[in-house]
C-alpha cells in the first residue's frame, strides 16, 4: 500500500512540474533534486562543486527553480520519491540490496528519473546493479535523435567528451519503461567533472560550457517529460 501511495504521489509531483516548467506563468516553489548514497565502498560523493554549479546554470538558462543546493539520499528509502530528479557518480563499487533495488524500480516506474555519470571506474560495478532494477530491459545507446540531446541545447553528435581516459568515444545509455526514458547513463565522458568549479580540473570554459548545457537537456527532460 505504502509503494502504491508513494508512486501515485510522484506522478503527480511530476505532473504539476511539467505543467509549471513548459510554460506556466504561475510561481512554482522551489524544489530539491538527490544525490544517491550508495553502498559498496565507491565514492558516492564524488564531484562536490557539480550539481549546485549544473543547477544554478538550470535556474539561470532554462528557468527551472531547483533549490540551489542538492540533498543526499540512500536508495532504499521512502524519501527517494521527494525528488523528481536523482544523481549518481563515483569512480567504484556500488551495491544494492533486493530492497534497494525495488524501491529504486517503483521510484522509475512512478515517474521518477535517474542519472548516473560514470566518472570513470564505475562502468564494470553499475551495469550489475542496473540489471537488479530492470531485469527485464536491456541498456540500449540512445539515438543522436532522442529529444535528450535537443531538448534545450543542440548536441546533434550526442554527448560532449569532457576527459579522455582509454580513447572510447562517449556514450549515452538509457533504460525505457512503457516506452519513457527512465534512466540515463553517461558512459566514457565525465560529464559531472564538466560541472565542477572551473579550478578543479581546469577544463577549457568551452568544455565546461557544453557539459553544463548538456546537464541541463538533461534535466530538462526528466523534469519536463511525461
Amino acid at each position: 500500500m505504502f509503494g502504491k501511495v508513494q508512486n501515485k504521489s510522484c506522478i503527480l509531483l511530476f505532473c504539476v512540474l511539467s505543467y509549471f516548467l513548459l510554460g506556466s506563468s504561475i510561481f512554482l516553489p522551489s524544489f530539491k533534486i538527490a544525490k544517491l548514497k550508495y553502498s559498496g565502498g565507491g565514492d558516492w560523493y564524488a564531484n562536490k562543486t557539480s550539481l549546485p554549479n549544473l543547477i544554478a546554470y538550470a535556474n539561470r538558462t532554462a528557468h527551472t527553480n531547483i533549490h540551489p543546493s542538492e540533498d543526499i539520499v540512500e536508495p532504499g528509502s521512502p524519501s527517494l520519491y521527494l525528488y523528481p530528479f536523482l544523481h549518481l557518480t563515483g569512480h567504484g563499487n556500488v551495491v544494492f540490496s533486493a530492497a534497494e533495488a525495488q524501491n529504486l524500480r517503483n521510484y522509475l516506474i512512478g515517474g521518477g528519473f535517474l542519472h548516473i555519470d560514470d566518472n570513470y571506474g564505475l562502468d564494470q560495478y553499475i551495469r550489475t546493479e542496473i540489471k537488479k532494477i530492470f531485469p527485464e530491459n536491456e541498456l540500449i545507446e540512445l539515438p543522436f535523435t532522442h529529444p535528450i540531446y535537443s531538448i534545450k541545447f543542440k548536441f546533434p553528435n550526442g554527448l560532449p567528451k569532457v576527459h579522455e581516459h582509454d580513447g572510447k568515444r562517449p556514450q549515452g545509455f538509457g533504460i525505457l519503461h512503457k516506452g519513457r526514458l527512465v534512466l540515463y547513463y553517461t558512459y566514457e565522458c565525465d560529464l559531472g567533472n564538466g560541472w565542477e568549479d572551473a579550478q578543479v580540473y581546469n577544463n577549457p570554459p568551452e568544455i565546461r560550457e557544453k557539459a553544463l548545457q548538456m546537464g541541463t537537456n538533461i534535466l530538462s527532460y526528466a523534469l519536463t517529460t511525461p
